[in-house]
């Protein structure tokens, strides 16, 4: 029950009074509060700077033999007797790889001599027969069917004896083949050869990279194979990080239908002792270098990724920042180029800009 002593509205009075006193006390406080916003964070700023940018062109491949030889064997029914190269070593063009048993052979070669040399007494006896018949052929001692027989007689010798030669010749060729030499300067990358192995004709033994050379083929889209030529350099990454320097040696002359890519080829340092930083069947990654043209540039701090979206920070004569949508291109070192043009004496927030928003208020310090 609320009094109603004559004290009671002096009390009232000063219970309303305090409330408004508190209630102003509050909007001051408030008011205090909002004129002691200090800024949202001290920045500095660069402006857009124009410099020259390589012009490349990026693409993936496989890092491959140059051309790869197979080295077979070259005869039948001999057995492994030498192997003198393995993998990774690096040969000679007509370097001895392995050696073949030469009992069989070389019998053979002496069984066909032999023949060759009896094919050639009979060649000798029947050419002497022909000549006297061709002598007397007129003189009535020997009838013409006699002659004749002497005359075919001689050409069947020699016949025989140009076959005994052949079949010399055929064995000392298997003797030969009895060594089987490096075709060309180069690095062993597989051996089959077994040791003791009676191999057939034509089973490989070795492989090797050709005088060790090695080339990356780079997959090109459509769009970017018109802006590469022959002779250009490229720079490659292998897979292990080797850096290699390379030149364009040709690009293929058809686009595969499904992909949609085309082959480059590219050559890449020798290898000839198998130490080469990069391998053959290694993925690499390169770019092909078309020169230099001049871009606007930022510092990349300066952008900021947003919602699959790049911006930049502009400062306001009033200190506050609006922000800008970029397209972002080719970069260099710490440097960006931006592909939207942008005033010269624009003030673009540098260090700080990944904690604005739009419309924050900044204060801009110098650069350390």
């Amino acid at each position: 029950m609320i009094s109603t002593a004559p004290d009671s509205p002096r009390l009232i009075r000063a219970i309303l009074f305090l409330c408004f006193a508190i209630g102003a006390g509050n909007v001051g406080a408030v008011d205090g509060k909002k004129s002691a916003i200090k800024p949202a964070l001290a920045v500095t700023i660069t402006q857009p700077t124009r410099m020259l940018l390589p012009i490349s062109v990026t693409a993936n491949g496989t890092i491959n033999a140059w051309q790869e030889a197979i080295i077979g064997s070259e005869t039948s029914g001999l057995r492994i007797t030498h192997i003198n190269a393995n993998v990774g070593d690096a040969v000679r063009a007509g370097q001895v790889l392995a050696l073949f048993a030469t009992d069989a052979p070389a019998a053979d070669v002496a069984l066909a001599r032999a023949n060759l040399q009896e094919a050639q007494a009979n060649a000798a006896d029947a050419s002497g027969n022909a000549t006297r018949a061709r002598a007397l052929q007129y003189s009535g001692a020997l009838s013409t069917q006699q002659v004749d027989q002497l005359i075919t007689a001689e050409q069947t010798a020699k016949a025989r004896a140009a076959a005994a030669r052949a079949s010399l010749q055929l064995q000392l060729l298997r003797l030969q083949h009895s060594r089987v030499l490096a075709p060309d300067n180069g690095v062993i990358t597989s051996r089959s050869a077994t040791l003791g192995a009676v191999v057939p004709s034509g089973t490989e033994l070795f492989r090797m990279v050709r005088q060790g050379r090695l080339e990356w083929r780079a997959e090109v889209t459509s769009t970017e194979l018109g802006k590469i030529r022959t002779g250009i350099s490229a720079t490659v990454i292998a897979a292990n990080g080797a850096v290699l320097k390379g030149r364009v040696r040709t690009v293929a002359p058809t686009v595969n239908v499904q992909s949609r890519t085309a082959l480059v080829y590219v050559d890449l340092p020798a290898a000839m002792q198998g130490t080469a930083p990069a391998k053959a069947g290694m993925f690499a990654s390169g770019t092909f270098d078309l020169g230099q043209s001049a871009a606007l540039t930022l510092p990349q701090q300066a952008l900021v990724v947003r919602d699959g979206f790049s911006y930049v920070f502009r400062v306001n004569a009033d200190g506050r920042v609006s922000q800008l949508k970029v397209q972002p291109g080719r970069r260099l070192n710490d440097r960006i180029e931006l592909l939207n043009p942008l005033a010269a004496d624009i003030k673009i927030v540098a260090s700080g800009a990944g904690f604005l928003n739009d419309g924050d208020q900044v204060n801009v310090v110098a650069a350390n």
